[in-house]
């Protein structure tokens, strides 16, 4: 009688299925929220650098996590490909974070100093110069727009009000930090930090 009452209701049934999928979610986050493991930064980790960071929201704005991941699984032929398993802690600074569930191409999150800075500017420049096979997109003007350095500091500041660990003496340094570069250096820049601080882990 009750079920014939609750699927009879479509606003009665509207609000239970609310209020189960609101306790499911507190019940998967609330803890995480709690664990260390979750919220404080693995040794090494550290703040994304200005120029990083400009990189990280260029990257973002490309959507590049459209066809890579950020996220190798705790599974034998992740980590024989990719390396070390992505945990939490590593992820902290992330905003938001780059995990992923496509790829189109390899997982970056252990890609930085794998190659050198010449390569990746070429890469990102013309992909079928280095990867004939490759199907990811060109992109040439990335060369060409400058970094804004009043936005990445405001970008520092704003974070630092988060709780990022940023420092004063970072917070003024950010413009000179990435004054006259260009996104695709910071792009490079942030590329090629990916999983440098993980490396020695196993």
């Amino acid at each position: 009688m009750r079920h014939e009452t609750i699927e009879k209701s479509l606003n009665l049934m509207m609000v239970l299925i609310v209020v189960a999928i609101s306790i499911g979610g507190l019940v998967e986050i609330v803890p995480l929220m709690m664990s260390s493991d979750a919220t404080e930064p693995d040794e090494g980790i550290s703040v994304y650098s200005p120029l990083r960071l400009a990189g990280r929201d260029v990257y973002i704005r490309e959507g590049c996590y459209n066809c890579h991941s950020q996220m190798i699984r705790p599974f034998r032929s992740e980590t024989e490909r990719y390396g070390p398993y992505t945990t939490a802690g590593e992820t902290v600074y992330d905003r938001p974070f780059q995990f992923g569930s496509k790829r189109t191409g390899p997982d970056l999150a252990r890609v930085g100093g794998r190659y050198s800075d010449d390569w990746q500017r070429l890469h990102l420049m013309d992909p079928r110069a280095l990867v004939p096979e490759s199907n990811m997109p060109a992109y040439p003007w990335l060369a060409d727009n400058v970094i804004d350095p009043d936005l990445v500091t405001a970008k520092v500041k704003a974070l630092q009000m988060l709780g990022d660990p940023y420092t004063d003496e970072q917070l003024a340094g950010a413009a000179a930090a990435v004054e006259g570069r260009t996104e695709l250096d910071a792009l490079v820049a942030y590329l090629q930090g990916l999983g440098t601080n993980r490396k020695n882990r196993r």
